[in-house]
């Protein structure tokens, strides 16, 4: 089964709050017969279309195919979370990759946020970009580590945007009862991912990209050059980007055996309005410290739009409101009766240390996925590093590819359950911080 195709109607978006609210493109022709170019990027989420505009900004012809619509998977779906440094703290990283080296991480996930950010501006993206991310706790014993992360973000690497509210004035922001308390990252921020993601979808064809639609990838055929085959043409390329994600399938087995797919939920409940204040005291976005996060924030229209819930299969539950509804009132208990008028699911991809991978397949087919739920950021840089690393300018697709990753040991039947195990050692021993 591809997961492409599962749980969604062919060339369109899902019934999210994000598709009923965004400007959708014009549909982009399919690809049929021979093409020719420079670049041929297979992917049109965040990395595909960031690689596509700026190897096309740089004067490279450049063709991205999309199985289904721009912004169709992750890039379309999510919680809409910028966030600051890498998916694993930096505590973390400084004990799996040294004290020099989790500094350069810590510059390149910044680079990304910062990027992320000029990319909005410089292409004047109607993104509802907002400041403002809470990390929350639900035991004093997280609180605790999450005050000290703040203050080792500050003395360490020179981070003055973290906040470390007492617990009063952090229950008049989040007022729930789940929480005992947290941190706020002034510097990360919030948006609508698919308006994001179409600004960058405009801002590439206006750079020249030629984009299709409704045309999966089935093979690609490795050479100087490269062909890429789909189920109507081919594009002959002299570089290849692939971009993704959770989405890659059986495309390229040596990504796949490091990088799994998993299934994550949202909704979106109708307007809270002056109720509004029960959910959030300020406009920020919300991630907390359970073993499956959940993950939150408003919309422009006070909406609480709401992460809870994953699951490792193919197939979407049935009923994805019933299934965010129990851990979104295991927060806000007064919202058990409240109208969900959204419901949808997505697939990300994570990997066994939870930090991307950046890898060159070939020496001219590039590939950069496993973004871990911190992709938003991450994604967007992926995709100019390694249109920079097209050109010959590799240190930070390099840099990045240097990141330690684990395969999934045993085959696609095991990756599951072995996934499950591991996460919850990863957990367990970052509660324990050890």
């Amino acid at each position: 089964m591809n997961l492409l195709h599962a749980n969604d109607r062919a060339g369109q978006y899902p019934p999210s709050y994000y598709a009923a609210t965004a400007n959708p493109l014009a549909p982009c022709p399919q690809l049929k017969g021979a093409m020719r170019a420079d670049v041929c990027v297979i992917g049109g989420g965040y990395t595909g279309l960031s690689a596509a505009l700026h190897a096309a900004e740089s004067g490279l012809s450049v063709i991205l195919l999309e199985a289904q619509r721009l912004g169709f998977g992750a890039s379309g779906r999510n919680g809409g979370q910028l966030g600051s440094g890498q998916r694993q703290d930096q505590m973390a990283l400084e004990k799996m990759v040294g004290l020099d080296d989790a500094r350069l991480y810590w510059r390149l996930g910044e680079d990304a946020k910062t990027f992320t950010k000029s990319l909005i501006e410089k292409h004047a993206i109607d993104a509802d970009l907002k400041p403002g991310v809470a990390w929350t706790g639900v035991s004093k014993a997280d609180v605790h580590h999450l005050h000290d992360y703040a203050a080792h973000l500050t003395a360490r690497y020179d981070y003055p945007h973290m906040e470390a509210p007492d617990a009063a004035r952090f229950a008049s922001i989040i007022p729930s009862p789940a929480y005992a308390g947290g941190v706020i990252d002034r510097d990360a921020a919030h948006l609508h991912p698919l308006k994001y993601a179409l600004g960058l979808a405009r801002a590439a064809q206006g750079a020249g990209v030629q984009i299709f639609e409704r045309s999966e990838v089935r093979a690609i055929k490795e050479g100087t050059p490269t062909t890429v085959q789909t189920g109507a043409g081919h594009v002959t390329a002299d570089h290849v980007i692939l971009a993704c994600n959770g989405y890659l399938g059986g495309l390229q087995p040596k990504v796949a055996a490091r990088v799994m797919p998993i299934n994550n939920f949202i909704v979106a409940t109708e307007p809270l309005g002056d109720d509004a204040v029960r959910v959030l005291g300020e406009d920020i976005a919300v991630a907390d410290s359970k073993f499956v996060v959940n993950y939150y924030r408003l919309s422009a229209d006070k909406r609480l739009l709401f992460g809870g819930g994953e699951n490792y299969g193919y197939r979407f539950p049935r009923d994805i409101a019933a299934k965010v509804r129990k851990p979104m009132t295991e927060i806000y208990p007064h919202l058990a009766d409240v109208r969900i008028d959204y419901a949808w699911g997505g697939t990300l991809a994570i990997t066994m240390k939870r930090l991307p991978v950046f890898a060159r397949l070939a020496p001219n087919i590039l590939s950069a996925s496993g973004y871990s739920g911190h992709g938003l950021g991450t994604a967007s840089h992926a995709g100019y590093l390694m249109a920079l690393a097209v050109q010959g300018q590799a240190a930070g697709f390099d840099a990045m590819s240097r990141l330690p990753s684990t395969r999934f040991p045993g085959g696609r039947a095991l990756r599951s359950p072995l996934l499950v195990a591991a996460m919850s050692w990863f957990s367990l021993r970052d509660r324990l911080g050890v």
